[in-house]
């Protein structure tokens, strides 16, 4: 969990009933086709919503990456996801990752995820989430995983946008174990309180759902 001070941005930005998909993987600033190594989902960009879904973990279609092409990561890269268009719903933007036990195309993400970064609920508006590959964790094949959780209608169910890539980590020199290891779904429960937060009464701090983040 992230404990977050919200600016006044989010509260005063208006609702907006667009969607959106993360679609395009990039690696040190080159840019990847479109779902080149995304699994790609089935239902367009609409998002998932039930908490018990396996569907939270790579989108609904995201199950096998048979299709998807695994890419070579160096443990420090610089990797982006991006968006068919800005993400317009308010809400925490986190990454995830999840070692295969073979190869990540066969494995459905049902081992565990650790938590390797948040942005907190600001509403900017990007297109593009950049980060690093952890340097600490060990080689091999991972899911990695970047959720939207759309906050933007109280007293509706919360929104959970979702896309994985599939890399190959090597590099890494293994000298640190992944803490608050989760299974997804389960990672999320409807009684968190960054689940259930009103933005626009009284919003003035806020906790990600979901486990701690693990650094290296």
């Amino acid at each position: 969990m992230k404990f977050t001070t919200l600016s006044l941005a989010l509260v005063s930005t208006p609702l907006v009933s667009a969607h959106y998909i993360f679609q395009q993987f990039g690696l040190n600033g080159q840019k990847f086709p479109v779902y080149q190594n995304l699994r790609k989902n089935t239902n367009y960009n609409s998002p998932v919503t039930a908490l018990s879904s396996p569907d939270l973990r790579c989108n609904v279609g995201g199950a096998s990456g048979a299709s998807t092409a695994t890419v070579d990561v160096k443990a420090g890269d610089s990797f982006t996801f991006y968006t068919d268009q800005a993400v317009y719903h308010q809400g925490p933007i986190g990454l995830y990752m999840s070692k295969a036990p073979g190869a990540v195309a066969d494995y459905d993400g049902s081992g565990d995820w650790f938590k390797i970064y948040d942005w907190g609920p600001t509403f900017g508006g990007s297109a593009d989430y950049t980060f690093k590959i952890p340097t600490c964790i060990k080689n091999g094949e991972y899911l990695l995983r970047i959720q939207s959780l759309a906050i933007h209608n109280p007293g509706s169910t919360p929104q959970f946008y979702i896309s994985c890539a599939q890399v190959n980590v090597t590099g890494g020199s293994g000298s640190k174990e992944p803490g608050a290891l989760v299974k997804i779904p389960g990672a999320f429960k409807a009684t968190d309180p960054g689940y259930t937060a009103n933005i626009y009464n009284n919003f003035k701090s806020y906790i990600v759902p979901g486990p701690s983040v693990f650094s290296c």
